[in-house]
């Protein structure tokens, strides 16, 4: 049953408490591209993907791909709210022996359909599965997010031009527009703009959400996305890294560190959670 916009926020909310929680107990991790793709991640598997986590194997779900791997808080809280798997496994990131490491493996974690980490091979994966149901006559869809800083590695752009040639309308792909990496202003690491034009030249259906925590503009883009033939669609995402927590918002800092007990607490009474 499809959510209403009330229910998408409060979901997103619980998303938003338990990365920051779980980061605190693991004392490691990258809060803030977590935090400014809760909402794409929210939209899709509550309102858009077909998937069943008591069929998490099934050939005609759709798939998603995390293709910015280090951003694995996000996708983990999300298939945890959507009950692949307890929520108290959230609190076994990054430790030794437990389920949930620091990039996804689709070997250990229910839900996930790719295991993704090193930058550009996620989005190239999803390339290769909408080609696949293209080849199969499937009607599954695929998803996968990217980063704007993993845009700098050249394989996203071999996958682009792979997407368009083959036509995979099939596939849509969003990119977590934040503007920041872990060295910083990514127009200063190595930039990457104009990105909207950059995937148009390479033949891709575009469309800019200049609120990319909009959850209504999130869902009609990929209502429009899916009435495209013939070219694959990007939705680009202006967002915010480290939505949600004041003192993370706009920082490049907060890219991979951790908070501590006192920041959680902090955090937790912003988002509305308990502290």
């Amino acid at each position: 049953m499809e959510k209403t916009l009330d229910q998408l926020q409060n979901i997103a909310k619980e998303i938003r408490k338990d990365i920051v929680t779980m980061l605190t107990e693991s004392a490691s991790g990258h809060p803030g591209g977590s935090l400014s793709s809760v909402e794409i991640l929210t939209t899709l598997y509550f309102n858009e993907m077909n998937i069943d986590p008591k069929n998490i194997h099934d050939p005609n779900r759709d798939r998603f791909v995390l293709s910015k791997g280090h951003a694995a808080p996000v996708l983990y809280s999300t298939l945890a709210e959507k009950g692949f798997f307890e929520k108290e496994e959230l609190m076994s990131l990054r430790k030794t022996g437990a389920m949930l490491q620091g990039h996804p493996n689709m070997n250990y974690v229910p839900g996930v359909d790719m295991s993704t980490g090193s930058l550009g091979q996620g989005v190239s994966t999803a390339v290769g599965m909408a080609l696949a149901g293209k080849i199969d006559e499937k009607s599954y869809r695929v998803y996968t997010v990217l980063g704007d800083g993993e845009l700098q590695e050249g394989q996203v752009w071999e996958a682009a031009m792979c997407a368009a040639h083959y036509k995979l309308d099939n596939l849509t792909a969003f990119v977590d527009f934040n503007g920041l990496q872990i060295d910083g202003d990514i127009s200063k690491v190595m930039n990457p703009n104009p990105i909207a034009d950059k995937f148009e030249a390479f033949g891709w259906n575009v469309m800019v959400l200049e609120d990319g925590h909009d959850l209504k503009a999130i869902k009609e883009a990929i209502e429009k996305a899916k009435t495209v033939k013939g070219q694959p669609t990007m939705i680009v995402c202006k967002t915010i890294k480290g939505k949600g927590v004041s003192f993370m918002e706009n920082q490049a800092g907060w890219h991979g560190s951790a908070p501590s007990k006192e920041q959680c607490d902090l955090a937790l009474k912003e988002i509305g959670g308990e502290a």
